[in-house]
């Protein structure tokens, strides 16, 4: 077992469920990257466009209005990244549950075959380690993925509201 496809093998079910969520997680987070980075770019023109089409009678009543725009294109920008969060939640949940089960199978082959053997319950106790550092191994990227763009987003959100009062101050 000295591969990595012989790791994931002897991981079981839960480690091709971790692989699986681990490659939609990934998916999202670069997906989300490259529109919020193509978002932040056209910023000026999106503000252009909001302005062009507000009508200039009161200027704190149309702030307000715009600002809500901006909030809800940050809101649409945010969407998909709860499943990211959600992953980087439920990775270490289903080591975990790999745990459990490899332990358990570790203690079955002891209750049916004794302690003659050491090697009879060390395959459940390598599925319980493989798994539980699978789970690790998904969440943690994930977390800061998730954390890094929510950051991205709150600076480019805070962004455009300064640029939008600068704007219309003039």
């Amino acid at each position: 077992m000295e591969d990595l496809n012989g790791y994931i093998e002897h991981g079981g079910v839960i480690v091709y469920i971790l692989i699986a969520l681990n490659i939609i997680g990934f998916s999202i987070m670069l997906y989300k990257l490259v529109e919020i980075v193509i978002y932040k770019r056209a910023r000026h023109s999106v503000i252009d466009n909001m302005l062009s089409e507000s009508d200039h009678s009161d200027k704190s009543i149309e702030f307000s209005i715009l600002k809500d725009n901006i909030n809800n294109k940050i809101i649409r920008l945010e969407k998909g990244l709860g499943v990211v969060k959600n992953i980087a939640t439920i990775a270490p949940l289903l080591g975990l549950l790999g745990t459990v089960i490899g332990v358990l199978l570790a203690f079955e082959a002891i209750s049916k075959q004794g302690m003659d053997d050491p090697s009879i319950f060390a395959g459940g106790i390598s599925m319980a380690l493989i798994t539980t550092v699978a789970g690790l191994i998904v969440a943690i990227p994930h977390y800061i993925g998730y954390n890094s763009l929510i950051a991205m987003l709150d600076r480019l959100e805070a962004l455009m509201h300064s640029e939008l009062g600068v704007r219309l101050s003039r």
